[in-house]
């Protein structure tokens, strides 16, 4: 099971952090990603973690801005989200999986558990 929170509104320029909390499963073999939908668009892929190793992979548009984390104790990922933009608007969801391979840590349908989404809004 996996809950976000975090979200809100803020002015652009600000920062947020998004946190999803995974129970039931093997952590040491998951990889948690986040992910987002704006209005209107597709779904897309906005960082990951590896729970073991804890190597990290971002999408172009957000690196340097964006900043995802794991916290071992509390079985918690992070999205520490600044410097953000109006287009950084959309519903961000947090997914996990265990068996993802490399080449598919950005595609949503390789992903197996989905939370329920959080709503960032960023105005201008």
């Amino acid at each position: 099971q996996l809950v976000e929170s975090g979200g809100g509104l803020v002015q652009a320029g600000g920062s947020l952090r998004l946190s999803c909390a995974a129970s039931g499963r093997t952590f040491s073999r998951l990889t948690v990603g986040w992910f987002r939908q704006a209005p209107g668009k597709e779904r897309e892929f906005v960082a990951a973690i590896r729970w073991s190793g804890g190597s990290t992979y971002y999408a172009d548009s957000v690196k340097g801005r964006l900043t995802i984390s794991r916290d071992n104790a509390k079985t918690t990922v992070y999205l520490l989200m600044n410097s953000l933009r109006p287009e950084d608007t959309a519903v961000y969801y947090c997914a996990a999986d265990p068996s993802i391979i490399l080449s598919s840590i950005r595609v949503d349908q390789q992903y197996e558990y989905w939370g329920q989404g959080t709503q960032v809004t960023v105005s201008s």
